[in-house]
């Protein structure tokens, strides 16, 4: 049975446990391309798939800022599993957009977890009597090995009608499909985030009922803060306290490595030579900035939400920024923790490698586009900001 506890103290201590096993699995993770089915049994028995969902759906509609302090005990110890736990989590919150009767059937099972991915351009639900005829192939499911159900966005396209750019989601809508009515096709062979197992899906033809979509534009149905902050920016934040805490991990375990090691060739300690010195000190004043950026802006965001249930324009800019920025601010410091440790970093045993795939994969998902600069700078500058905010 699920476990639903709303004390943060109680997802604390269970995500603290279940890093500490996690941290034992790390190469099976890689290996396997996915998290281990008896951790992520167990993750969903203790209601780490339900954080941000209304207690009414069996969650524990966690404040914001304490969802990203269990995002980032996973993080420290594997990038894949905190992505899940991330991404997972955040779509949930899709519950309160759901037909209501359909949400509460799906969550009546205590291992519901619902993974999603973008379409391709060969995506497209059909209206028929009662529902929709789907077929198409998605991509990027993080998730998918433990996942129960699937969610399709997906444009709807009538007979006769033309083809619109995926850029278009006017008609889209999302569709909810069990796993097994889907054709998981082996796609995640990546240097980066390989226990994700974000693989992608086919449909064919499919029928879907209409109780089975919803409209992702749709208010949410449930009352509280989070629900009031664009999904786009949630997982912004988390996937940059993924970045960041995967940084710390990595230039922690290199300064570790510094304060003994000497230098091939040569009888000087690292740690005794001026650019081992300036690189560590100009490493931590990076990730300390930018780790306290992103949490002076998620912090506003949530004030904002639990006071006015809306966000400003520039709330949602400075959010957008600081989540992009952290993200690439976390590769130039695991760069730096990976130059520390010289040839050392490059074998797979290095506490350094895996962070240093991981941390580049980040930067290159749409959370972590540079593009995102122009948004924000489009703002101050006084004009329209174009972009996802």
């Amino acid at each position: 049975m699920s476990t639903v506890q709303c004390d943060i103290g109680y997802y604390l201590d269970t995500a603290h446990d279940l890093a500490d096993r996690i941290s034992a699995h790390t190469d099976r993770i890689d290996n396997e391309r996915q998290l281990p089915p008896e951790i992520t049994d167990e993750m969903a028995d203790k209601g780490l798939f339900r954080l941000l969902i209304p207690p009414s759906l069996g969650g524990a509609q966690l404040d914001h800022p304490d969802f990203l302090k269990i995002v980032e005990i996973f993080a420290e110890v594997d990038a894949s599993a905190a992505w899940c736990v991330n991404q997972n989590n955040v779509f949930a919150i899709n519950s309160t957009r759901m037909d209501k009767e359909t949400a509460h059937k799906l969550y009546q099972d205590p291992r519901l977890v619902i993974t999603n991915g973008p379409p391709t351009s060969a995506s497209q639900a059909v209206p028929a009597e009662g529902g929709y005829r789907l077929s198409g192939r998605w991509s990027f499911s993080s998730g998918i090995p433990h996942a129960t159900w699937v969610a399709a966005l997906t444009p709807v396209r009538h007979p006769g009608d033309a083809p619109r750019p995926l850029s278009d989601r006017s008609t889209s809508r999302i569709f909810l499909v069990p796993k097994e009515d889907v054709r998981m096709i082996d796609t995640w062979d990546v240097v980066g985030l390989r226990g994700t197992g974000s693989f992608s899906f086919e449909i064919d033809d499919l029928f879907v009922p209409d109780a089975h979509t919803f409209d992702p534009a749709t208010k949410p149905n449930a009352d509280g803060p989070v629900y009031c902050i664009p999904p786009m920016l949630l997982f912004a934040a988390g996937f940059a306290t993924v970045a960041l805490s995967t940084a710390r991990a990595a230039l922690t375990a290199s300064v570790e490595l510094a304060k003994t090691k000497v230098e091939m060739l040569s009888d000087h300690a690292l740690r005794e030579m001026s650019a081992t010195q300036r690189m560590v000190g100009e490493a931590e004043a990076m990730w300390g900035a930018a780790k306290a950026y992103l949490r002076e802006a998620v912090l506003a965001v949530w004030e904002s939400a639990c006071k006015d249930r809306c966000l400003s324009d520039e709330d949602r800019i400075r959010l957008r920024l600081a989540g992009t920025h952290g993200i690439r601010c976390a590769s130039q410091v695991v760069d730096s923790a990976y130059a520390l440790g010289g040839a050392g970093s490059i074998f797979a045993s290095s506490p350094v490698q895996r962070r240093f795939r991981d941390v580049h994969t980040i930067t290159q998902q749409i959370q972590g586009r540079l593009s995102h600069y122009d948004t924000a700078g489009q703002f101050f500058l006084g004009l329209e900001p174009e972009g996802l905010f």
